[in-house]
């Protein structure tokens, strides 16, 4: 059983789908947790309820500001004293346009999209390493997605790009400072069972005969590998990627 008492984790896009269920798993296994959402208060004290006293808080972030990341970076640190012993990068979007869309809209779904997926993640992954490499050091894991590897449909190019750019950015800061007090992963799963998954049956079929494993990952099951990396179990698995997808990418 891995124990995270006595730390504190910042996971960001948590009050729903897998975020919610990696932040669930962490509280479960010790850790104090803070949140942040975007929009949907309601959900995020849904999320606080369930974890019980391990909730330290949400905080509110829309990560297509340039602006939020540093505010959110700062909120969580107040909250939780002036220590976040680990971050966990899962908030993203998966909005669509083609080589078939008009220009603007292209490069508005390109800004956009590395904004939200890659620029805040990189802009949080800064905050946090200034504040951990030679002192406390603490722990980042940044959920990817095989995207990164494999590539994705005709109308998400960007997403891809986006998810690939996190894996360099955890390697590069991996071979950087892992041995100045930061470890850092990267998670790449494929479909998840959340309701961002296809859920009309036909669809569900389709996005399934792909899977090897026969089932999609459970968000719990990328709760317990993020509090597995987290725990330092492993610290020389710095700067690997860890696949959860059924198989149904296999590198």
């Amino acid at each position: 059983m891995i124990d995270l008492s006595g730390k504190t984790i910042f996971v960001t896009g948590a009050s729903r789908g897998a975020g919610a269920g990696i932040a669930r798993t962490l509280a479960g296994a010790g850790a104090d947790v803070i949140g942040s959402y975007s929009t949907n208060r309601k959900a995020a004290d849904a999320v606080a309820a369930g974890m019980g006293a391990r909730a330290r808080g949400f905080v509110q972030a829309d990560f297509g500001d340039p602006d939020a990341a540093e505010t959110a970076w700062a909120e969580a640190m107040d909250i939780a004293g002036g220590r976040i012993d680990g971050l966990v990068l899962n908030h993203g979007i998966f909005e669509g346009a083609s080589i078939h869309d008009d220009a603007p809209a292209w490069q508005a779904n390109w800004a956009r999209t590395l904004q939200v997926n890659l620029q805040s993640a990189a802009d949080l992954a800064r905050l946090a390493a200034r504040d951990w490499v030679d002192g406390a050091g603490g722990s980042l894991v940044a959920i990817s997605s095989r995207a990164a590897h494999r590539g994705d449909d005709l109308d998400h190019p960007a997403y891809a790009a986006s998810k690939a750019g996190l894996i360099a950015m955890i390697k590069t800061l991996a071979r950087a400072y892992s041995g100045r007090g930061l470890l850092a992963y990267a998670i790449s799963p494929g479909w998840i069972d959340t309701e961002m998954a296809p859920q009309e049956p036909e669809a569900r079929k389709r996005a399934l005969a792909e899977v090897p494993y026969g089932d999609m990952a459970q968000p719990e099951e990328l709760g317990k590998l993020c509090a597995f990396l987290l725990s330092g179990a492993c610290a020389s698995a710095t700067g690997g990627t860890f696949d959860v997808n059924g198989a149904s990418y296999v590198r």
